[in-house]
């Protein structure tokens, strides 16, 4: 542990998670519970949607210090909210089909107690995420668990993969290129190096996942403060 992480206290992290959660007008920082050891950051408590739950781990990433983040925070839907699995699956469906970015003829979703499971295959990492970001936000939702794979149509050769990447990772300005470094395993990319924050972390991983022929990203990267 680094002098500049330790001059960061888990009081200082816990209190700045506070402050974002307070700033962050999509959820009630009251419902929440933050708890920081080493830089980890637990949430707890309950929220009245799975969108608020998914808001609030995201604004604890946000936070300058946090190494990772526990999200115990639990799905209380109120009763205006509930709804059968049968009602639900159709309100999904249809959400992937006015998504203009999701290919629906290759998505499939299962419902159970208020968790939708996506399967299937799709060329890209932006479409995967975008049909869990269609479901996640909808009513009565509890839970999303994305097993959607990515299968890329076209093919690039492990060099082709690697400096397409790389260059991307210098045009990018939220990424420092230099501290980070990519190997390239058939249509597998395994990023390492440190970084300054998560939201710096998540960045490379999203370059990595841009460039075409890519079906996997394995992100080690560390950060450091």
């Amino acid at each position: 542990m680094s002098s500049t992480t330790m001059i960061r206290s888990d009081e200082q992290i816990q209190r700045d998670v506070l402050d974002e959660l307070k700033w962050d007008a999509r959820v009630q920082p009251n419902e929440i519970g933050v708890a920081v050891k080493d830089g980890i950051v637990a949430l707890t408590g309950w929220v009245d949607s799975f969108a608020k739950k998914w808001v609030a781990e995201r604004a604890a990433h946000r936070v300058h210090g946090v190494m990772a983040v526990v999200n115990d925070i639990e799905v209380r839907l109120p009763g205006s909210a509930e709804r059968s699995d049968e009602d639900l699956a159709l309100a999904a469906t249809r959400a992937l089909e006015w998504d203009t970015l999701v290919p629906m003829e290759n998505v499939e979703l299962t419902v159970s107690k208020g968790t939708v499971t996506l399967r299937g295959e799709v060329e890209w990492e932006f479409e995967r995420q975008e049909a869990e970001r269609a479901v996640r936000r909808l009513s009565g939702v509890r839970g999303v668990i994305n097993a959607i794979t990515v299968r890329p149509r076209v093919t690039a050769s492990p060099q082709e993969l690697q400096q397409k990447i790389e260059n991307a990772l210098v045009r990018n300005a939220e990424t420092d290129a230099q501290r980070i470094t990519i190997d390239v395993d058939g249509s597998k990319v395994i990023l390492r190096g440190t970084v300054r924050s998560w939201m710096e972390k998540r960045e490379a991983e999203r370059i990595a996942w841009s460039s075409p022929g890519v079906t996997s990203v394995d992100n080690r990267i560390q950060i450091e403060f």
